[in-house]
Formats: structure tokens, C-alpha cells, sequence
């Protein structure tokens, strides 16, 4: 039996259209010899009637904190309303289907309400189904504890439902619906030339998701990496192939040179609302120090970019946490400064290690552009560069552009 996971998100689900075009995929597949299950997310975004923000805002009321228990049941209605339209439309297509839960199909998580971790996955209840030729349409973002307490997953919850469940039944390759054709090499709405890539590595994903690209859950793309799953990013609305992210790819050009950097970089992306903070003492006391970035931590304030000497401590936070961070440093006899509205611009490719060059083609890019770094950050496949907001979509343009991203094949 071939397996297919088609999770559709909800975008892809918010028309009565829309849902036509994700019936016309899920039975394409079963045409092509595959048995689909398929995920779905809750119809539409805030402000639609049963999108997962207009569920939440239900419960929230000015002074109060909602039940986290609650809310999750709360929230959880939305998928359930998705699942069971969809499997109706499948039956009156001519396709037996079976709307289900997530307990109903097998997932069990912790008890962290709100963002719950999967701990496994009943799979027999779920390959019953197939081998009676049933499509199960299963509602993502949820699970159920040990002791029958409804869960919901966080963000991107039903990417990582479709990819754990991929994981569990060994799925042929689990496609991801959305309204874009693919993941591109930058923001279109930034660069007008980016365009859809044919195969893209987890790594590469999975650092452009941590670094501002809207595109699949992080959580999603480490489970299809360790599970060594296919993933492919795919659009409801066309016909395009999509973008494959996989283990090894085929189509790129290993050839590098300094004059001209042809596929070396997978894309550019653009992450906002940082804050610079410097610190900085007369005379260095490791021990103050420590307690500071200890009072930091505790008080869940996240650094990163972080750059020490012994007379300076380099590094930046969310700009939301800035009020915090005043609050501490309060207590501690440094001085520091902030600089605010800043954006981290990244040009990511895991092909770049060990290539000479690439730090002096991006430097070489932004100064021709007149555009102040203020800050770098490396690590295997990636170059972050700290500039002003103002200046970071003219950052993306000049990276893409050094880079020849806009001739990916």
C-alpha cells in the first residue's frame, strides 16, 4: 500500500471553492494508486467564523486568564468542523471517508495545554481505516492526554500533525497545501524576482522557518528529518510540482567563484522586531556578569547574535522583551545601551561551509547599497546580518541579487 498524507491549511479551506479544489487533490491521489489521509486546520484565518483566533478570542476577557484546558477544547472545534465537511464532500464525491479526531485517530500527547508535544501515535486505528479503503480526513493541531484531557499543539500544530502521523505510518511523502506554489528564494512581496525552488534540505528549512520564513512549522520539518520523510510544499489552488524537502538534492550547481556566486545560497530571509543591547563595564567582573545572564534567563529573556569581549557584551533580544530587560539591568552596576528596530537578514544554504568568500560577497553587497550592518552571527549554513528595519528589505534585494538566486533552476 501506497501511503499519502494531504494536509490542508487553512487557507485552503476557507470556500466552499477552496474545499473543491482540496477534494479534487485528495482524489487525484487515489487515481495515482495512493491511499490518502488526509489533515486538515481549522477554515480560514482571524476573522473567519471557526479560524483557530477567532475561536481564542471567545475566551478572552479583559482582567481575566483563560482555563488553558478549556481553551484547547475550545480551539479544538475548529478542525473538527473542517474534518467533518470535508469527508462529507469526499462521500458525496464518491469516496468512503471518515471524519476523526485526533484521540479518534490514535494521538496521544503530554499534558502541556497550548503547546503539546506528541508522545505517539496509535497507528492501527488509522491503517484500519486504509485497508478498508476508507480516506480518514483527521483534524490537526490536537491530541489527547493518558487521561482523555484534550490537547492543541501550538502554532503550525496541523503541519506537525501530518508529519508525525506521516512518521508513524511510513508515508510515500507527506504534501502540505497552502496558497503558494513552493518555497521560494525570498519574500515575493520583498524581491520580485524570487522564485519557487525544486528541492530544498531540512537544514535549509528549517533554518529559514527559525529565521522568518512563513513556511512550515520547524516542528513539522524535525520529525520528517529524522524520520527521513518527504515533505513537499504544494499550492490547492494550481498545478504547480511544488517544493520537495528532502535529504539529498539533485538540482544545484556546486561551482562557486567570488566574481559569480551561482547557487550557492538557497534563499534570503528577513526577521524583524530585534533590539541591540550593549553592555559595557570599567572594569570586567565575570562574577556580576554571570548573575546578570542568569537574571536575564530567568526572567525568559532570549539573546541571541551574541558577541563578547571582556570590555563589551554584544547581543540582541525581542523587541517585546525590552521592558523586561530594563527591569533587570536595574539591579546589576553596568552601563548599557539599546538600539531599536532592527531586523536580522539572513542568507541561508548549507553548501556555503567552507567556501571562501561569502562573508566578503555579502559585506561587499550592503556597502555598495549604503546599508549599515551593525552586527553578524554565522553558523554552518547561515550569515545573519543585524541592520535597521528600514534598510531590510533593500538588504534582502542586494543578497539576492549578489547571489544569482533569481536564476535557481
Amino acid at each position: 500500500m501506497k501511503i499519502i498524507i494531504q494536509k490542508f491549511g487553512g487557507t485552503s479551506l476557507a470556500t466552499a471553492e477552496d474545499q473543491k479544489k482540496a477534494i479534487d487533490k485528495i482524489i487525484t491521489a487515489t487515481k495515482n494508486g495512493y491511499s490518502p489521509v488526509v489533515v486538515v486546520s481549522a477554515m480560514g484565518r482571524n476573522g473567519s467564523p471557526y479560524a483557530t483566533d477567532t475561536l481564542k478570542n471567545l475566551l478572552f476577557i479583559e482582567g481575566t486568564s483563560p482555563d488553558s484546558r478549556h481553551m484547547d477544547l475550545l480551539l479544538s472545534c475548529g478542525e473538527i468542523i473542517s474534518s467533518v465537511l470535508l469527508s462529507d464532500k469526499l462521500k458525496k464525491s464518491g469516496y468512503e471517508s471518515e471524519a476523526l479526531t485526533g484521540w479518534q485517530a490514535g494521538i496521544v500527547t503530554n499534558d502541556e495545554f497550548g503547546s503539546a508535544d506528541i508522545l505517539s501515535i496509535e497507528k492501527e486505528r488509522l491503517c484500519t481505516y486504509l485497508d478498508q479503503g476508507v480516506i480518514p480526513v483527521v483534524t490537526g493541531f490536537q491530541g489527547i492526554t493518558t487521561n482523555q484531557k484534550v490537547t492543541t499543539l501550538g502554532r503550525g500544530g496541523s503541519d506537525t500533525t501530518a508529519a508525525a502521523i506521516g512518521a508513524a505510518l511510513k508515508a510515500d511523502c507527506v504534501e502540505i497545501y497552502t496558497d503558494v506554489d513552493g518555497i521560494m528564494t525570498a519574500d515575493p512581496r520583498v524581491v520580485e524576482d524570487a522564485c519557487i525552488l525544486k528541492e530544498i534540505h531540512y537544514d535549509e528549512v528549517f533554518q529559514m522557518a527559525d529565521l522568518g520564513a512563513k513556511v512550515i512549522h520547524p516542528r513539522a520539518v524535525e520529525i520528517a528529518r529524522q524520520n527521513n520523510l518527504a515533505l513537499k510544499i504544494k499550492n490547492t489552488h494550481t498545478n504547480h510540482p511544488g517544493t520537495l524537502i528532502c535529504s539529498k538534492r539533485q538540482h544545484f550547481d556546486l561551482q562557486y567563484s567570488t566574481k559569480k556566486p551561482q547557487h550557492l545560497l538557497t534563499a534570503v530571509t528577513q526577521k524583524d522586531r530585534f533590539s541591540q543591547v550593549v553592555i559595557s563595564q570599567a572594569e570586567p567582573n565575570p562574577l556580576i556578569e554571570s548573575n546578570l545572564f542568569t537574571a536575564l534567563a530567568a526572567h525568559g529573556i532570549s539573546i541571541d547574535m551574541i558577541n563578547f569581549t571582556p570590555e563589551k557584551k554584544m547581543f540582541i533580544i525581542n523587541e517585546d522583551q525590552s521592558t523586561a530587560l530594563h527591569e533587570v539591568m536595574k539591579a546589576y552596576p553596568v552601563s548599557f545601551q539599546t538600539t531599536t528596530n532592527l531586523s536580522k537578514v539572513t542568507i541561508v544554504g548549507n553548501r556555503m561551509t567552507g567556501i571562501p568568500g561569502v562573508m566578503a560577497t555579502v559585506l561587499k553587497a550592503l556597502t555598495e547599497d549604503n546599508i549599515q550592518v551593525l552586527q553578524t552571527a554565522d553558523s554552518h549554513a547561515t550569515i545573519s546580518c543585524l541592520v535597521h528595519t528600514k534598510e531590510a528589505a533593500l538588504a534582502v534585494q542586494s543578497l539576492h541579487k549578489a547571489f544569482n538566486l533569481s536564476n535557481k533552476k
